[in-house]
């Protein structure tokens, strides 16, 4: 059983994270409209409790969420390895990689997190057009001058992952990973341990699906970006939520929420794991964080894993267009 108290290594890089960060973006529009106070007060819970690491990105929001993180942990930065991430773009170029707006995106995002050093900073979205080589020795530079402790990449394919390793440490990848989105992850994944770099796992809740609570995408929010994901439409969701009701059996069973089995299940996939649940509500923050509670057995991780095989959720992960952009 694992502990807020226990720690989980960033690869070599010497920092150690809580079994379970926070992820920040939903605190900025993505799910729906955003209360910021509600969103500081959130944040500053989860640091309460225990959770210390913080996961950010100056695409969610156009920069909101790193200025609502940076309120958040005023006068608390001791407490914290803050993570944030660049490249990630709107508009013709998906992904910007150039050596020359490395720099200039770590000096937006230090302003608006009104901090001096970022602990984990990642390239958010691969840049086809810029050799990985190229990227990663701007982004060296910044550790080299106290901007950035730590690198880090998302979404990146193992090729990418090895040849970037090999300009300066990848001390973390993070990859979208649940019982719904395993494919990908688990390929990345035998990369990530063969090097010794930790692997965090964003929406590992499938976005919300493997709680069981959505029922019909029409619930959604207008604005909220999971009315376009193809996983949430109705030819789709009938489909998942069968594989989730299988979920939800064996949480019975174990006397937890299907939240709580599915991030039981995720952190004992090993010590390098390192799922990022995000919510913008305080009953669903105390949920994630008792997943910690979770008592599961090698029989019941290889159960849960069988629930719901490798490849079995209906539709992509993203819409086509955002698809392209991932695993590059």
């Amino acid at each position: 059983m694992a502990s807020l108290v226990e720690k989980r290594a960033l690869g070599a890089s010497g920092i150690s994270v809580s079994p379970l960060g926070f992820g920040c973006m939903s605190l900025s529009g993505t799910y729906g409209p955003g209360d910021d106070a509600a969103g500081v007060a959130l944040i500053r819970e989860a640091l309460d409790r225990g959770v210390t690491m913080l996961d950010t990105s100056d695409a969610y929001g156009f920069g909101h969420n790193e200025q609502l993180v940076g309120t958040a942990i005023a006068g608390r930065r001791e407490q914290i390895v803050l993570a944030t991430k660049f490249g990630n773009m709107r508009g013709p170029r998906a992904a910007d990689g150039r050596p020359d707006y490395v720099p200039v995106a770590c000096e937006a995002s230090l302003k608006r997190l009104g901090v001096e050093t970022i602990d984990l900073y990642y390239q958010h979205r691969i840049d086809p057009a810029v050799p990985i080589e190229d990227t990663v020795g701007a982004m060296a530079k910044l550790v080299a001058q106290g901007k950035v402790r730590a690198l880090g990449l998302s979404e990146a394919r193992p090729e990418t992952i090895r040849r970037a390793h090999k300009v300066h440490p990848i001390a973390a990848v993070q990859t979208e990973y649940s019982l719904l989105y395993r494919v990908d992850a688990e390929e990345t994944l035998k990369t990530t341990r063969a090097l010794g770099i930790a692997f965090v796992a964003y929406a590992p809740l499938g976005r919300g699906l493997l709680t069981g609570k959505i029922v019909d995408p029409a619930s959604l929010e207008e604005t909220d970006a999971r009315r376009r994901h193809p996983r949430f439409r109705a030819e789709n969701l009938a489909h998942n939520r069968a594989l989730v009701q299988r979920i939800a059996a064996i949480a019975q069973e174990k006397g937890c929420t299907p939240a709580q089995l599915v991030l039981a299940w995720l952190l004992a996939q090993g010590p390098d794991l390192i799922p990022i649940p995000g919510t913008k509500h305080t009953e669903r923050l105390a949920e994630n964080l008792d997943a910690l509670e979770v008592r599961l057995s090698a029989s019941d991780v290889a159960r849960i894993s069988a629930a719901i095989p490798a490849g079995a959720a209906a539709g992509t992960r993203y819409p086509e267009q955002q698809m392209a952009h991932v695993q590059v």
